[in-house]
């Protein structure tokens, strides 16, 4: 019946399934440090569902398995020759110019939550179907109260990395993570183990440290956090780190030597979104919500809102703009959004300061 299921996993366009058993996590005791440590930040979903990410049992009483599932998102661009690591944000030649920024890969595609959930709920229905008429299974794209990377590499789909995230051997960390809790039980996969070696890429390639020892992340210092999951002001002291990106960061993912057997997404090919995949920034700046709203819906984008993607836009410009986008930055640092009017404040010190010589008062 497991190779039946994941054969279907495959014909419904998931890059790799593999299946642990419904029991707590052995890091459980990691995490609760993690969280004792406040570096989740303002993530505090993480802390009320704790007790279910410690117990697979307190999300779907009676569970037997979890599948544990990959879908690449690399791109024919990502999947480089053999021991080339993909490239990230500041060495990618388009975004120099001052006035474009960098998205994180994932981005640049519809809302994986949603493409990926589609196939997710066939598969869950496909479970239920072949087990008993009393097999329940549950399904979660990222959002689920699960310590998905931990039961990923339980199930053997890949290990953890120095950064945290899941590196696969036959894909890299270009991946999706998807999980289906079910009371059908089938035969766990052999635990991945850890292949990083004396490798320390990643923590080098952090620009803000927020990587602060292997395999410890200290999520309010990273970008993707500073950038996605921040409400409010952006710190002032990380602000030039942050450089030209946009929303999210991929310099930890991109170094790593794994990508080298990167392989194009079957499933999310077809949903990439061009008009996303770099930020124009004097256009973006300009956004009102409505205008927000139709530009970013059915993206990942979403989450920022338009109170932090402005805000972000105007973190960037003021690290690589130039006195031409000026203008653009004095009419929003009026704008009736307090959070960007400070944020288009201090970008128009950093450009007068750097472009004009002028002394920065703000930073």
């Amino acid at each position: 019946m497991k190779d039946i299921i994941i054969k279907q996993a495959k014909l419904l366009g998931f890059d790799d399934c593999k299946v642990t058993a419904a029991s707590p996590p052995e890091t459980g005791r990691n995490f609760e440090r993690w969280l004792a440590g406040n570096r989740h930040g303002q993530m505090e979903y993480l802390q009320r569902n704790a007790h279910k990410r410690l117990d697979p049992q307190n999300v779907l009483p009676g569970a037997k398995s979890i599948l544990t599932l990959a879908v690449s998102y690399a791109t024919a661009a990502d999947v480089k020759g053999p021991n080339v690591p993909g490239q990230s944000c500041e060495q990618r030649p388009e975004v120099f110019g001052g006035k474009i920024g960098c998205v994180a890969r994932y981005a640049r595609y519809s809302d994986y939550h949603k493409v990926i959930g589609v196939k997710l709920r066939a598969l869950a229905e496909f479970i239920d179907s072949i087990g008993k008429t009393s097999t329940r299974s549950l399904w979660y794209v990222d959002t689920g109260p699960l310590l998905e990377r931990d039961l990923a590499q339980r199930a053997g789909l890949g290990f953890i990395g120095k950064h945290t995230n899941l590196i696969s051997r036959k894909m890299g960390n270009w991946i999706f993570l998807a999980e289906i809790l079910t009371t059908l039980e089938l035969e766990p996969d052999k635990p991945e183990i850890n292949a990083c070696g004396s490798c320390t890429r990643c923590l080098s390639a952090c620009p803000t440290g927020a990587i602060t020892a292997p395999f410890q992340l200290d999520s309010r210092r990273c970008i993707s956090y500073l950038t996605i999951e921040l409400k409010g002001s952006i710190p002032v002291e990380l602000r030039p780190a942050i450089g030209n990106r946009v929303y999210g960061c991929d310099d930890c993912l991109a170094v790593c030597p794994w990508n080298r057997f990167a392989q194009e997404g079957r499933m999310m090919k077809e949903h990439i979104r061009p008009e996303v995949s770099s930020a124009d920034l004097l256009q973006w700046i300009t956004l009102d919500a409505e205008a927000f709203r139709k530009r970013f819906e059915g993206t990942p984008m979403m989450r920022a809102k338009r109170t932090g993607l402005v805000r972000n836009c105007c973190v960037v410009l003021g690290n690589v703009g130039d006195s031409s986008v000026l203008p653009a930055l004095e009419r929003i640092s009026s704008d009736a959004d307090a959070i960007i009017a400070e944020h288009a404040v201090w970008a128009i010190k950093q450009i007068e300061s750097r472009c004009l010589g002028k002394p920065d008062q703000l930073s």
